[in-house]
Formats: C-alpha cells, structure tokens, sequence
C-alpha cells in the first residue's frame, strides 16, 4: 500500500479538498479501504477468494466503520472530526439495506476521512488511521 501511494503522489493529480463535497470523498475513501483491507487479508495465502469476501466484510461493512470511527474519535485531531461529521451529516440518495442509518452515516464520516487523508496526501497519517482500523476490528473479534 505505502509502494501504491508513492506511485500515487508522483502522478501529481490534484484535488482540492476544501472544494470538494464530503460525499465524494467518502466515495474515495472506500475504495482506498477497501483496497486496504484486501491487501491486509491476502496476506494470509491460505484463504479461499470466498473466505476473503466474508473476511473483508467485517472491516468494510457500515457497523464495523461505524464503531472504528466511534472508537478512533480521542486520536483523531480536530480537523479530522470536523470532516467525519461533515460526512456523517451529508443526505445520501442510497439507504442501507443491512444496517441502520446512524452506522450508515458514521461510516460515511469514516470513508469522508479517508478520502481527505488521501487527497491531502497525508499518507503517514492515512496509514495509521487504517491500521488502527484493522487493530480495533481485530480487538471487537476478542
């Protein structure tokens, strides 16, 4: 992921973040997750494409996003908040079909995060945020 994201920021595209609706970055951010969470599980050669999916969903479906963003809250910096709630409080055209709209809507305010993170650039800090995911996943499944 970190290869991915020098190659990325050589391409010199650029986003301006201010301008752009948290809608869209949390379109962003998840793909960078999911791609994120894929990389992580395929770690583990041993599992089957349809043990990774089910795998996979636990990290990417709207609860689990919902309690990472919840739980990230303390380490997160104000500006950071201030985006996670600018994407919790965008009206969706979709309604989510397996979970209820308050984890929809942190979720999206997780995925706007990721989005900002990465269209900012601040890759140091994109990949700690992730992991950081990937941790208190892992510590719910305790």
């Amino acid at each position: 992921m970190e290869e991915f994201l020098e190659k990325f920021k050589e391409s010199k595209t650029t986003i301006d973040v201010k301008q752009t609706s948290p809608l869209a970055l949390a379109y962003v951010g998840d793909a960078v997750y999911e791609v994120y969470i894929r990389k992580v599980l395929i770690e583990n050669p041993d599992l089957s494409v349809d043990k990774l999916h089910k795998r996979a969903v636990k990290y990417v479906r709207a609860k689990a996003q919902a309690d990472i963003v919840l739980a990230l809250e303390p380490e997160l910096t104000e500006e950071e908040w201030v985006i996670v709630k600018k994407g919790r409080n965008q009206k969706s055209k979709t309604v989510p079909k397996n979970s209820d709209i308050g984890d929809y809507r942190y979720a999206t305010g997780f995925e706007a995060l990721i989005g900002f993170l990465f269209c900012q650039e601040r890759h140091e800090r994109l990949m700690e945020v992730m992991k950081r995911a990937v941790e208190i996943i892992l510590e719910e499944e305790k």
